[in-house]
């Protein structure tokens, strides 16, 4: 990457000369520009793409991103953000050690999307997918992950971007459970459509979870909100699940997610010692709830503290919260089904030039996966 290519962007409707070799499209079309962030943060100036954290996509917030630059980067990726076209929207990217261009997603991450301007209608989409599309003309190609295969305006940036001459090649990456919620149902509405089994698992976990633990929800910062993350932390260690790949990424999101009032931590203790035996936190925006993560203390399974507390949690931001839909992450564990009722794909596109000899070889490999059916 050139250093024009990696030069801060003037304020918005300024203009500066094209670096050299840079694309210029038909009828002098406005290149892409690419931006690296030595700081590990997004520009002020990327502001007029991004959402607030109450704007109803908290993955399209500063907060999901700066906390994702500072916690969550391999050793060695180098972390930029694409300028499409006559700024019409905005990609959160990184680049590997090894090269190659990738969607700014990590194993935390439940969806990402190009972050257009608000004014951005699907010809000025197509338009910004075609300036990517150029920039990937000779280059290696580049992956973009935990995309929405329903998203606005997703289909005219991906026909732009395959206008350019880049094969769009998609993939299945993980299923995303979710459930809008009937309005004016309440809680009782939402338990009677729960499958029978669980409908009484949860009654009778709920009755026993009243007398034996105690139920905390923290969403202040704090330290009372230190303490649960340090319990958070606590059951995560002593659960069935595998260490996590960037360890502070869940302590600063909680933290960072406090501090703009949309997080909400859950978690339940033995009433009797006070020591944490199940935890989950939640992140709230625009009438949404995503649950992020959760665990329990693998002894103390047989008494389900984690069937409980999701039953407490899910009680909470549908009486106190008015949320107007569920998302229970990525991944298809058996047990979402039973949360939530509808199941949609997240997919991931491959951009590939053919004329460059890696965009060549993935073609080529694509075309004989589907031969094979696969």
């Amino acid at each position: 990457m050139s250093p024009d290519e990696t030069r801060a962007l003037p304020a918005a409707g300024t203009t500066r000369p094209l670096p050299a070799g840079a694309w210029r499209g038909p009828r002098g079309q406005t290149p892409m520009r690419m931006v690296a962030l030595p700081r590990r943060r997004l520009p002020d100036w990327c502001d007029r793409f991004l959402l607030p954290p109450t704007g109803g996509d908290i993955f399209a917030t500063r907060l999901w991103y700066d906390t994702t630059l500072a916690h969550a980067m391999h050793p060695g990726a180098e972390a930029l953000v694409g300028l499409c076209g006559a700024e019409v929207a905005l990609l959160p990217l990184q680049r590997g050690p090894r090269g190659g261009l990738r969607s700014l997603t990590t194993p935390y991450s439940l969806s990402w999307r190009p972050l257009p301007t608000l004014l951005a209608g699907p010809s000025a989409l197509e338009s910004a997918g075609a300036s990517l599309g150029a920039w990937l003309r000779l280059r290696a190609p580049a992956r973009l992950e935990a995309l929405a295969e329903d998203a606005p305006g997703l289909d005219a940036w991906l026909d732009g971007i395959a206008r350019a001459g880049i094969a769009v090649q998609r993939y299945r990456h993980f299923g995303n459970w979710h459930e809008p919620l009937e309005a004016g149902a309440g809680w009782a509405g939402y338990l009677a459509a729960r499958p029978p089994a669980l409908r009484s698992t949860i009654r009778r976990k709920l009755d026993r979870a009243r007398r034996d633990l105690r139920f905390e929800m923290l969403h202040v910062p704090g330290a009372e909100l230190e303490a649960g993350i340090a319990g958070y932390l606590d059951v995560h260690a002593r659960s069935w699940k595998p260490a996590e790949p960037f360890p502070a990424f869940d302590p600063a999101l909680m933290r960072a997610a406090a501090a703009a009032g949309v997080l909400r931590l859950g978690i339940l203790r033995d009433a009797a010692d006070g020591k944490p035996v199940a935890a989950q936190y939640w992140l709230l925006s625009g009438g949404r709830a995503w649950l992020l993560k959760l665990a329990h203390v693998e002894t103390s399974r047989a008494a389900s503290p984690g069937t409980a507390l999701t039953a407490m949690m899910i009680r909470h931001l549908i009486e106190e919260e008015a949320v107007q839909s569920l998302d229970f992450g990525r991944g298809d564990d058996p047990y979402k089904s039973l949360w939530v009722a509808s199941r949609r794909q997240r997919i991931g596109v491959v951009l590939a030039h053919p004329w460059h000899p890696l965009g060549m070889l993935e073609v080529a490999r694509r075309r004989v996966a589907g031969w094979l059916g696969r």
